[in-house]
C-alpha cells in the first residue's frame, strides 16, 4: 500500500506522518498534506500523467488562506469522493517524499 509505505519513510527518516482519512486501496485518491515545523505548507493530489505513471499537484487553498479554508475544501472532497485517503507529513521537504514514494 502506497500511503503506508509513505507513511514509514517519513518516519524513518524523523518526520511525523499520520493518515488522517482511510480510503480504498484500489481506487482511493490520495491527498497529501504537507507541513514544516507544524506549520500548513500544502495541499497534493496523486494525478495520472501523460505518460502512464503518476504526479503530485497541488490542489486546494494556498496556506496562507488559512486551517477553516482547507477544512472546507477537504470536506468537500470528502463528500464527493468517499474513498479519498488524506495522509498528512510534517517534515522538511514533505513533497519530495511524496513524489519519491507514491509518484
Amino acid at each position: 500500500m502506497l500511503v503506508g509505505a509513505l507513511r514509514r519513510r517519513v518516519t524513518a527518516a524523523g518526520g511525523f506522518a499520520t493518515i488522517l482519512v482511510k480510503g480504498d486501496e484500489i481506487s482511493g485518491v490520495i491527498l497529501v498534506q504537507t507541513l514544516e515545523k507544524g506549520l500548513e505548507s500544502g495541499l497534493f493530489e496523486r494525478v495520472p500523467n501523460l505518460d502512464g505513471g503518476y504526479a503530485l499537484m497541488r490542489c486546494g487553498p494556498a496556506p496562507t488562506e488559512g486551517l477553516e479554508a482547507m477544512a472546507q475544501y477537504i470536506a468537500r472532497r470528502r463528500r464527493s469522493d468517499p474513498d479519498l485517503w488524506i495522509i498528512e507529513l510534517d517534515i522538511p521537504e514533505a513533497e519530495r517524499f511524496a513524489v519519491e514514494t507514491i509518484c
